[in-house]
């Protein structure tokens, strides 16, 4: 079994900085680029492109809710048709700054409490496929939720992910945190190599929960996030696809 690290990048605003981008960037495959909706800037997406094409790094779009004073960590109440535009309109402008590159749209990986209402609610999942239709690239998201029953449902390449840096439930759904907090990069590497050996997971409580992996994402908000994915990638190579 191969997998990709992914991390969510391009998370500044002007002269605003989040996460060391330039750090993270050869420890990792692929990166989810913020579109100005949660994060970013026209500047800071061209950049980070940039940066990405010369780590030889995939680069996929990262759509939020419209929340940017909320880090897209606040979910908000959408018509399926709204939602759906709302996404298109961001990786629209991603895809721009990839086509002057010369660099194709990877994936799609909506963002924060997007992807958390999207796990759950089978109307923001369909509103998320419809966007992802558009641009006919793979989706990524938890196994054994909505994401997966509705994006498989549409046809759509649906790619796995596991978070080395984020909490569990028993039920296996993520615990969203607006501040995440550091976690031991040693250890974390040896949760993710249980996912992809063993198909579990460690949960908040303790109790091993069944988890599925076709990608393992590390954040750049994380304190120590440069060293947590160095540490990652480092025993994670013989997976890499």
């Amino acid at each position: 079994m191969t997998v990709v690290i992914n991390c969510d990048m391009g998370e500044g605003f002007s002269l605003y900085q989040c996460g060391d981008d330039e750090g993270i960037m050869p420890f990792i495959t692929v990166a989810n680029v913020a579109c100005g909706f949660h994060a970013s800037d026209p500047v800071v997406m061209r950049r980070t492109v940039e940066l990405a094409k010369k780590h030889n790094v995939k680069v996929g779009a990262h759509p939020s809710f419209p929340d940017l004073q909320g880090f897209g960590r606040r979910e908000m109440k959408m018509q399926r048709g709204e939602l759906s535009a709302c996404i298109t309109y961001q990786v629209g402008a991603l895809k721009a700054f990839l086509d002057a590159q010369g660099m194709p749209l990877n994936h799609i990986k909506p963002h924060g409490a997007l992807y958390v209402a999207a796990s759950r609610d089978e109307g923001v999942a369909n509103a998320v496929a419809d966007a992802v239709e558009v641009f006919n690239v793979p989706v990524m998201g938890m196994a054994n939720t909505m994401h997966e029953k509705v994006y498989k449902e549409r046809g759509l390449k649906f790619l796995a992910e596991y978070y080395t840096d984020l909490e569990y439930n028993d039920d296996g759904s993520l615990i969203l945190t607006r501040v995440h907090d550091a976690v031991d990069p040693a250890r974390a590497a040896r949760d993710c190599i249980r996912v992809i050996k063993e198909g579990k997971a460690r949960a908040a409580s303790g109790k091993d929960i069944p988890m599925r992996a076709d990608c393992i994402c590390v954040h750049s908000d994380t304190p120590g996030a440069v060293e947590l994915a160095r540490v990652v990638h480092k025993e994670l190579t013989p997976f890499l696809a």
